[in-house]
């Protein structure tokens, strides 16, 4: 695979500075990196929709949904990679690491963006037309989404928009939380099969409401009331 030769050959001091993890990390993902193989053994992979952590994926909680919502997430959820671009849930997946806004050199361009360019919104387009899927809800960070490019894309976009309210405050979006909740629209999606994104507006989990008067057409916004601790305010841009 063409990114992961490009990632062995910049060594362990470049996937650092690339990433900027630790010495540790940077030895075991060139390690990863270097064994990497495009028929690799079953007992080395994982399905992509167990493999990845972090708060989106705690939000969807992937391990605790059933077989039958599995099986449709399997049809109508995408994950976006660095490395692989687009997955389907239970597509078998290696253990690496590698950020969609790494600025890896490749033959297309100076980062992941450039190598992608209009790929994964035409693999968007495939699964769409198999689904009958005219609308896709992005529940993806800024930094996952820039690699879809919407020019190529022939789809309706919805962008869920989670944001915390604390008394006297206006209304603010805090990473963390929007993290989590944004994994959490993805298996309200999923448990409810919804194929209207006007029932996305019913959406509840973790307390949040529909906010209309903060809406946009393509952009709803869901509202929650919280104490909201000042460390908190570090976070509260990137989401």
């Amino acid at each position: 695979m063409v990114l992961a030769q490009e990632a062995r050959k910049i060594g362990a001091d470049g996937l650092k500075r690339l990433m900027k993890i630790s010495d540790k990390l940077a030895a075991l993902n060139l390690e990863r990196f270097e064994s990497f193989a495009p028929q690799p053994d079953p007992n080395a992979t994982r399905p992509a929709i167990h493999a990845f952590a972090g708060d989106t994926y705690t939000g969807l909680n992937a391990a605790s949904l059933d077989a039958d919502a599995l099986a449709w997430a399997e049809g109508h959820l995408r994950i976006l990679s660095g490395l692989y671009g687009l997955l389907r849930p239970f597509d078998a997946m290696q253990p690496y690491r590698l950020e969609m806004g790494s600025r890896l050199h490749t033959a297309q361009g100076k980062s992941l963006y450039d190598y992608w360019g209009t790929r994964i919104s035409e693999a968007l387009n495939a699964t769409a037309a198999q689904t009958g899927s005219q609308v896709l809800v992005n529940c993806a960070s800024q930094e996952y989404f820039g690699a879809v490019a919407p020019a190529a894309l022939r789809l309706r976009i919805v962008t869920p928009v989670f944001k915390e309210q604390a008394e006297g405050e206006e209304p603010k979006i805090i990473s963390f939380y929007a993290k989590k909740a944004r994994g959490a629209m993805a298996r309200f999606i999923v448990e409810n099969r919804l194929t209207d994104p006007a029932a996305l507006l019913d959406f509840d989990t973790g307390g949040y409401r529909y906010a209309p008067d903060l809406s946009q057409a393509d952009q709803p916004v869901f509202l929650r009331a919280v104490q909201i601790h000042p460390s908190d305010m570090e976070n509260s841009v990137g989401a």
